[in-house]
Order: structure tokens, then sequence, then C-alpha cells
């Protein structure tokens, strides 16, 4: 056989097996773009998407080379090619829906993961692993040489591979998006096919299927994103999202996430990473911002100007605090993503003309760079505080944690300077967090942790660690915020403690196991995934009126997750008073305060001891319901004292104030709640409600017309219906008493 002839008839073969090895990569790199949107990017997801993908190509290999033996190869590629264009559309459909069946939420974190990507990439990744053998047979059957055939077919297989990888990681995914490259290789699949077997009219029929379905995913119609959506080809428009972008690191988007202010959160993947008020740069969201704030303005006081750098950019709220506060100060921030950045500018409130100055770059490698410019003589900033918001609770930049890092940040930091870090830890494990302050003590000779109250439960929460090269009275800088939300200082036998939790580890650039260490942070942020999935449906079921259905699954949030038992019962007594089940309503607060009284962490009892009150009036027992009545007026003005800006404990108390007939004071308070907060529903209506029970129907009505009006003008159409009907109710109430 002659040299060109040879080259001819490995030509088809060796492509076939190039694009479709190529598809495959494209895939792999997709899928965990994919996950990442349900389940954030981790070292499960990363293991979980390669392992069940190799899987896929290896059972796709033993069918493929049973197929070749059993059916002409041709034909055979050609189905299978086609079929492989009909699960690529599967992905689509099954990303949609995956993500909201409650029974994988239930599994534990890393058999959730590797179930999640295996039902939706383990039959794409069988089909297109069926297709090298087959290619295989087919270039033998043309009488070429069999150890240079094989040996071809392998090297452009593993050429497409790469090429596959290489093309979606660097260029695809952020210039298309994850679903139009989904969509784009089911159409290289198919036209592949239809090339191998021309004549096959099923393939005519699935192109013609598959260009409408392709049509109405991704053409930005009304009709065709309705459409789409019902046959999960979309998902659910959410009309919260501001804006959206996929880069080569994350999914990105910006939310509205309020009706009654322009509030906004800025979201990587499934996590949130910064919230604003719009307009309102110094109303900071998280307590972590606050911890940072205060810190911060203990330490430069007598400062007009000061030198920050911050690892991480976000929605680059807290840069925009320290712009403001201190003017005309060096603010540098290093963000990895491009994206993230214009992200903040087009829906988050930072400006295109900000002085603040950023640095698209690994932050290890920009601190690399300061330091070689010191070496070889330039001068490079010395921060007055270097602030990192980098980690969350699925991945931690390991090249960010290590004692190598600590040594070169303090190269960087003036004198009398701070580092200031925010992480994610369960307290009661404490294993990454105490593993981290020893590390940091490596370095720095003092290191300070601080958390909310709220730390010491078994859940996830955020600490903040400060290191410093000087001793720092943490305690009177952090005095008013101590009192607001409720600051936990840890003192040195606390710290020690959880340096022993930390079994001695010191991080490094050799040795840093971090996603271990997050095991018990991941298992609990997947408990609240599953409470937060709970929410949507039993939310969705109370608005429906299908209040048993709700009831069942508040029992089922107890069984799975004890620690919600007080919100759940609390929940459970609301519909059960709907239902006019009081006896029912009581044994649920009494419930509730049973299992409070067992649990480590003490919640406020005080809408137990209201909802039993107002149960035992309602039954007839007016004595039992007053003294549980006055309880909860007892409890309301303690909560109160722990946090004084709390509208709905305000509002609450107005309710039980009101409950007793001390309606002066009742109407103060409710008053007090609406002047906060003039757009929330529910403290217009309570204080209407407050004048309707003192036959102050005129005050009620001009309440309620004020609402709805402004309820009108920031277009809430749910609103103003539901103030609508209240303003009926009293106006018929007025019209009934004058008569």
């Amino acid at each position: 056989m002659s040299k060109n002839r040879s080259f001819l008839s490995i030509l088809v073969p060796a492509a076939t097996v190039f694009f479709s090895s190529a598809c495959i990569m494209v895939l792999e790199l997709v899928a965990s773009r994919l996950i990442a949107k349900h389940l954030g990017a981790s070292l499960y997801t990363w293991t979980s998407v390669i392992g069940i993908v190799l899987a896929g190509i290896t059972v796709g290999n033993y069918l493929g080379g049973r197929i070749a033996d059993s059916f002409p190869a041709r034909k055979a590629l050609a189905v299978l090619l086609g079929i492989s264009s009909v699960a690529c559309v599967g992905i689509v459909v099954l990303n949609n829906l995956v993500g909201d069946w409650i029974w994988l939420w239930k599994l534990s974190w890393p058999v959730h993961v590797f179930t999640h990507v295996f039902l939706i990439f383990m039959l794409p990744s069988t089909l297109l692993g069926t297709v090298s053998p087959v290619v295989a047979k087919m270039a033998l059957d043309r009488g070429l040489p069999t150890g240079r055939t094989v040996g071809d077919i392998y090297a452009f297989g593993a050429a497409g591979s790469i090429a596959g990888t290489f093309l979606a990681g660097f260029y695809l995914i952020a210039a298309m998006g994850t679903v139009a490259i989904i969509w784009s290789v089911g159409v290289v699949l198919l036209l592949m096919a239809i090339l191998y077997w021309a004549r096959l009219w099923a393939l005519y029929i699935w192109a013609a299927i598959f260009l409408a379905l392709m049509t109405m995913a991704m053409v930005p119609v009304r009709w065709a994103e309705s459409t789409a959506s019902s046959l999960a080809l979309r998902q659910k428009p959410d009309p919260y999202v501001l804006y959206e972008d996929e880069s080569q690191y994350s999914y990105i988007a910006v939310r509205r996430t309020s009706n009654t202010m322009d509030k906004r959160a800025f979201m990587l993947d499934k996590l949130m990473h910064s919230q604003i008020i719009m307009n309102d740069i110094f109303n900071l969201q998280y307590p972590y911002e606050r911890i940072y704030a205060a810190v911060t303005h203990l330490l430069a006081r007598d400062k007009g100007r000061i030198s920050v750098l911050a690892i991480g950019g976000g929605g680059y709220v807290f840069p925009r605090y320290i712009e403001k506060i201190w003017p005309g100060s060096r603010i540098d921030v290093v963000e990895i993503d491009p994206r993230v950045t214009e992200a903040a500018m087009r829906a988050f409130g930072l400006k295109r003309d900000t002085p603040i100055n950023t640095f698209t770059m690994d932050a290890r490698n920009y601190v690399d760079e300061l330091l070689e410019i010191r070496r070889t003589g330039g001068q490079v900033p010395r921060y007055d505080f270097i602030y990192e918001d980098a980690f969350n609770d699925y991945s931690v930049p390991c090249q960010l944690i290590t004692k190598e890092f600590n040594d070169k940040i303090i190269q960087i930091l003036a004198d009398d300077g701070v580092y200031i870090i925010n992480l994610i830890d369960t307290y009661d494990s404490g294993l990454f967090l105490g593993t981290f302050v020893k590390t940091l003590r490596q370095t720095f000779p003092h290191v300070y942790v601080v958390a909310e109250k709220g730390a010491r439960l078994a859940m996830r929460d955020t600490f903040v660690v400060i290191a410093s090269q000087q001793e720092i009275n943490l305690e009177n800088g952090l005095e008013k915020l101590m009192a607001e939300i409720g600051l936990w200082i840890l003192n040195d036998s606390e710290i020690e403690t959880l340096i022993e939790k930390g079994r001695g580890i010191i991080l490094t650039d050799d040795y840093a196991p971090v996603e271990n260490m997050l095991t018990p942070v991941v298992r609990r942020s997947a408990l609240q995934s599953l409470f937060n999935k709970y929410m949507q449906r039993v939310l969705m079921l109370e608005s429906q009126g299908r209040l048993d259905e709700s009831l069942a699954i508040y029992k089922e949030i107890i069984e799975v997750d004890p620690a919600k038992s007080v919100m759940a019962y609390n929940s459970m007594g609301r519909i059960l008073a709907r239902q006019g089940k009081w006896q029912e309503v009581i044994n649920a607060a009494q419930n509730a305060i049973e299992y409070n009284s067992k649990a480590e962490a003490k919640h406020s009892m005080s809408d137990m001891y209201f909802n039993i009150g107002l149960a035992s009036k309602k039954l007839g027992r007016d004595k039992e319901g007053s003294e549980y009545i006055h309880k909860a007026i007892k409890g309301y003005h303690e909560d109160l004292v722990r946090e004084p800006n709390s509208i709905k404990t305000i509002r609450d108390l107005g309710n039980a104030l009101l409950e007793i007939g001390s309606f002066s004071e009742a109407t103060e308070y409710l008053q007090k709640a609406l002047d906060m907060n003039p757009l929330e529903v529910e403290s217009n209506i309570t204080l209407a409600n407050a004048f309707l029970t003192q036959q102050r129907y005129d005050d009620a009505i001009a309440l309620l017309k004020k609402a709805i009006a402004s309820f009108s003008d920031v277009r809430n159409e749910a609103a103003v219906v539901e103030l609508q009907r209240f303003l009926w109710y009293v106006e018929d109430k007025k019209n009934t008493n004058e008569k």
C-alpha cells in the first residue's frame, strides 16, 4: 500500500477519534463548571468529574469493542454519535433538574457530589468512549498495518483530548458559556453521525428536533424562555438576577435580595461572597466586614490616609468603604479573575474611574513580584492593613495559607501593620482554624481570633483572624460592635484549645491538606443547603394553601437537622394557627421549649411563649394565656437588649402588647418598626391592625393608602394587592360600625 493511500485511509478514522476525544474533554471541563453552580468548586467535585468521566470512557471502550465485532463500523459509528448528540441534550435537562432533587441532599456530601455527577455525565462519557474501538476496527478492516493503525488511533485520540482541554479551558467557557458549549458539542456529534450514514432518516428527524430544542434553549425570546423552562432546557428564570457571566474561574451572578430596597448579593458559583445596599457603602452587611472596619478604625484613628491591600476583590465592598472613610489612601486589590472586577463595575456599584488599583493575578504572584522589586533595589509599598478574603468553605487557595506565604506577607507589612483574614470553619471541629492559627504564630507574635457568639454552636461560621507584630487591645476597639452583634473575642485559653484541635499541624507549601480539614464544614454547609431546599418547597406549598404538606416537611426538617427544631416548631405553630388547631399550636411550642432546654445552644423562646399564650386564650384559658403573653413580652425586651435594631422583635413586642390591651405602648413599638423600614408589608399591616383594634379606622385607612402608593412607586404588585385587600376589609369594618 502506498504512503499516500495509507495516509488517506487513516485520515477519516484519525479525524473521528480526534474530534470525539476533544468532545469528551470539553464536556469534562464543562462538567466542573456546571456542577459548581449547584455544589461549589472543591476537591470533591473535581475528583467526581474526573473519576466518572474516566469510568465512562472505560465502560465505553469495553462496550465499543463488542459493538465493533457485532455491527458494521460505519453504521455503528453513526448511531453511537447520534445517540451521543441526544445525550448532550440530556446533560442540559438533567443539570436543571438534579440540583432540586431533595433526596440527593440527604446523602453524605461526597456521595451526593458523586451521585450528582454520575447522573449527568456517566452516560455521555460512556457513549463517547465507545467511539475509539469502533474506529480502530473500521481502520483495520481497510487492511492497514495493525500496530501502526492502533498507534495512530491512540495518538490522534490523545491529541484531540489535549486540544479539547485547552480549547475549553482557555477560550470556550469564557467566550460562550457552559450551556452553549454543550449544544455546540451536540451539533458537532450530530454532523459527524450524518457524515457516516447520510441515508439514515432518523438522524434528520433528530436534527430537526435538536434544532427546535436548541432554539428554545438559546433564543432570548419570552415564548422560547417559557417553553424551555417547562421542558427543563433552561433554568427557571430568576427575576432577581441582575447580571450573570461565566469566566474560566467561576459562574458569576449579581442578585437583588430585597423587594424593599436595592440590596444585592454577589455570587461566585453557588456561594454568596458580598452583599451591599446600593448607594450606601457605609452600611456593611457582613459581620466580618464590620469587624474589619472596627479593627481598622481602632488602629488607624490618627491617620488621615492609610495603605491597604485586599486579597480577593469579590464585590469590592470593603475596599470602597476604605476609599470613602480614608480618601486619598492607597488601596490595592489583587483579584485573579478580571470578569469578577467587570461584574462589580456593571452591577455592584464599582466605578470604572475608581482610584482603587486592581491587579489581575494570583495574590502569591503579586507578593512575589513586590519582593523581587525590593530585592533589586526598587521601592514597594509597605501596607498598614492587608485583608485576605479569598477563602470559602468549599475551596481554599492552598498557596495563600502556608507559613512560606505568611513569611512573605510580613515583609510587605508596616511594622505596626495588621494582617486580617476571614475563614470559615466549625468551632466544634476547628481543625482548619486551629491549624491556620498555629501556622500564623510561626510568623507573627500576636494572633487573635474574633467571631460572632453563635460561632460556639456546632455550625459553620466565619472567623476573623488578626495577626500583627505588636499587641492589640481588641476589647476596647470592638466594644461597640460587641454590643451590637454579640462578638466573641477568643481568650488565650480558647485559642490554645483551637490549636490543640489542629493536631499540631503547620501548613507549608509541601503539606496543606485543607480539603480534608474542611470536611466538617462542607458537611454542615450541605445540611444548610438541604434546609434551603426544604424551605423553598415549604414556602411554595404554603402559598398554594397546601398546609398539611407544609407541616410534613417541617417535621422532616426536625428529623434531618435537629438544630432547626425551634424554627420549625415555630413555623408549624403559625400554620396550625391558620387551621385553628389551637391545642396543636400549644403542643408545637412546648416541643420547642423542651428541645431548647436540652440543647447546648439556647434560643429565644419569646415567640413560643406568645404562641402558647395566644392559643390558650383562643381555647378560653385567659389566665394561662395572659401569663404566657407576659413571659413573651419580657423575653422580647431581653431580645431587644441583644439586638436593639431587630424590626421583627420590635414588631412582635408590639403585637404582644396589643394582646394584653396596652394599645398606646403597642402602637409606639409598631410605629417604630414601620419607621425603620416603611417598605415592609407586614409592618404596615400590623400597625393598621393595631389602629383597627382601637377602632381608629381613619388612621388605619390613611396608613394603608400611603403604603399602597409607596409600593406602587417601587412596582411591588404583590404587596399592593395584599394591602388593598386589607384596606377593603378596614373600610368594610368602618362602614359596619357607623351603621
